[in-house]
């Protein structure tokens, strides 16, 4: 009997430190992009997945419009922002 939760000792053990080292941090970081896109506010300066550049100009529940230029205007999932970047960033 002892044996046998011996040998089960090192499997738990390494499904310990697997939780701790790597899917703990990946839920936090995903309840913070949550958190982040929740929070996303029309005149906010963002970065995309794909690396464009734009501040917010209209909200939707799963999208948002971009405004990259002068009267150009983009429409992308909320999903897709990674970065809200601090006023003023975007000349």
């Amino acid at each position: 009997m002892q044996s046998s939760l011996m040998s089960m000792l090192p499997l738990v053990l390494m499904f310990v430190v697997l939780y701790f080292v790597m899917i703990r941090p990946q839920m936090k970081k995903t309840k913070e992009h949550r958190a982040m896109i929740d929070a996303l506010a029309k005149g906010d300066e963002v970065v995309t997945a794909g690396g464009v550049l734009g501040k917010v100009a209209k909200l939707g529940e799963s999208y948002v419009t971009l405004e990259v230029a002068a009267g150009v205007e983009i429409q992308i999932q909320r999903s897709a922002v990674v970065q809200v970047l601090p006023k003023g960033s975007i000349k």
